[in-house]
């Protein structure tokens, strides 16, 4: 690995934490020494890099620092490709439009031959049966986003419908169908709603009482599911 590959690879692993991480664990992620680690911190400090830290205290990537044009693997490629393609097919039309964007923006920095690699790209997405949705899952979203109620109309498994007033916290896409996870006022519990079954959908301009990461982190426990290791929080 070149000086200039080994720099962007320690930005990007400091990028992931948004707490101060020890010189050693940055080491051992970008397979260096603990002494040129700190080499390597001050060459991206003297470049303009904002990181703030000193050995025993951790390091921390401090945010308005703009990366160069990255370089990516194949595989990093593919995956890029892959995951656009999959929300273009399976997520509503405005966030299969961002896809496209991003994937867009990605690509106008991309060197020529990466970029070739990336139109080349032969993973492709089968269409999904996607059960039919009376409501503009961009509003279900937008609810999680800005941490607001919504007042739904719910249509149950023998077809009555109940008028519920939710905290939407998670939006799951699985083959077949999306999935608003939130929690239920009326049940005063986590409940799943199918959003094929949902016959209306307004948000409230009442924000609910919680922060969704903590009601995530609540749901998750009491499903047993671990969340997934970005690295993000850790120390």
């Amino acid at each position: 690995m070149s000086r200039s590959e080994r720099l962007l690879d320690l930005l990007q692993v400091l990028r992931r934490f948004r707490q101060p991480v020890s010189g050693r664990r940055l080491a051992e992620e970008t397979g260096v020494s603990l002494r040129t680690l700190y080499r390597d911190i001050a060459s991206l400090q003297a470049q303009g890099a904002h990181i703030e830290g000193e050995p025993g205290l951790g390091y921390i990537l401090k945010p308005g620092f703009m990366l160069p044009p990255m370089m990516f693997s194949q595989e990093e490629i593919e995956a890029l490709v892959l995951g656009s393609r999959w929300v273009a097919k399976r997520a509503d039309t405005h966030l299969a439009a961002a896809a496209g964007n991003a994937l867009a923006k990605i690509a106008a920095v991309l060197p020529a031959d990466l970029r070739d690699e990336l139109d080349a790209s032969t993973l492709l997405v089968g269409p999904a049966p996607t059960a039919a949705e009376r409501i503009d899952v961009a509003l279900l979203r937008k609810a999680i986003r800005q941490e607001h109620k919504l007042d739904i109309a719910y249509i149950d498994t023998d077809g009555g419908e109940t008028r519920r007033t939710v905290w939407p916290f998670a939006l799951g896409f699985f083959e077949n169908v999306r999935v608003l996870v939130a929690w239920c006022e009326l049940r005063q519990g986590f409940r799943h709603f199918r959003t094929d079954r949902i016959r209306r959908a307004d948000m409230s301009a009442t924000r609910y009482g919680r922060r969704r990461q903590a009601l995530l982190a609540e749901w998750r426990a009491s499903q047993k599911i671990t969340a997934p290791d970005t690295g993000a929080n850790s120390p």
